[in-house]
């Protein structure tokens, strides 16, 4: 059996735990739905485990174990706090990490109603996020650029979901990103990563941010994508006025940005109503709403 095949189950996380962290062996261990490059189990009503599964390297895990603890406490919304460290054993050769539980539901099975609130609170969290990042931050390698850089995975994605009616509406999106200005101040720090199975809401609004596997230092027109893909329709323009930082140049950027990650969204989704790994059928609806926002403007 290769490692990609491993089965991870409750009995092998508790196994671990009794391993290396004995004394939260006894906390009550239930999967999480959803992941591919790690799998959730719940640990307790506070804790989660976060198990490296598909993705080939643990970098993702060791740059959250690193980085989080540094910048959690100044964000406004709850976020995984590393908490314990699981290493690589003949029982399970890949890395995993105890984190603490961010409560609340995934927004890919969920919804916001309280879109203004919902605006705001994104904006709070990237204010505070997207401060200059050190010297010793980590870099992107597949994205963070200028959205010129990512035309050829553009050009595919459009062309495997796109809807006849609407696709040169959204290359159009996308070109007038492509001559927006760069991104001329220093790297700061970039989620890198928002879509809806990467937040979660409560009582309507967004409560907590997580997965920071693909935190790097960069463009934060990356993030701010999110003004579509997250976020209601109607709520962009008040976010972009909460959130004061990003001139016509970084909206831009986003919003070409936020068109490809919508389309992604979908081809994800038509994965999942394949049945193909790695497929997610709830990202599929979620990826044409926010498509449809994009093309509405700000």
């Amino acid at each position: 059996m290769t490692d990609t095949e491993i089965e991870i189950t409750a009995d092998l996380v508790r196994d671990l735990l009794l391993a290396q962290h004995p004394d939260l062996a006894g906390l009550a261990i239930r999967e999480v739905a959803g992941g591919w490059g790690n799998q959730m189990w719940r640990l307790g009503d506070e804790l989660a485990v976060r198990m490296q599964r598909m993705d080939p390297t643990p970098e993702l895990q060791l740059k959250e174990r690193r980085w989080l603890p540094v910048l959690a406490p100044r964000l406004p919304l709850p976020v995984p706090i590393p908490v314990r460290f699981g290493e690589p054993s003949e029982r399970f050769p890949k890395h995993w990490t105890v984190m603490t539980w961010v409560p609340g539901e995934p927004l890919d099975h969920g919804s916001i109603h309280r879109g203004d609130h919902a605006a705001d609170t994104l904006a709070r969290f990237l204010q505070a996020l997207h401060v200059e990042a050190p010297a010793e931050a980590p870099t992107a390698t597949d994205r963070g650029a200028h959205p010129r850089n990512y035309t050829d995975g553009f050009d595919n994605f459009v062309q495997a979901v796109a809807p006849d009616d609407i696709a040169a509406d959204v290359r159009a999106v996308w070109d007038d990103a492509v001559t927006a200005h760069a991104w001329e101040g220093p790297p700061v720090w970039v989620h890198g990563d928002l879509h809806p199975a990467n937040v979660v809401v409560s009582d309507g609004t967004l409560s907590g941010i997580v997965d920071f596997g693909d935190l790097f230092a960069g463009d934060p027109a990356w993030d701010l994508a999110a003004a579509w893909v997250l976020l209601p329709a109607g709520t962009a323009a008040r976010f972009f006025d909460r959130y004061a930082r990003a001139d016509e140049a970084a909206i831009r950027r986003a919003r070409g940005l936020a068109a490809m990650k919508s389309l992604f969204l979908m081809l994800m989704g038509q994965n999942g109503d394949r049945g193909l790994p790695g497929g997610k059928p709830s990202w599929g609806p979620a990826g044409r709403a926010a498509l449809d926002r994009v093309l509405k403007g700000v």
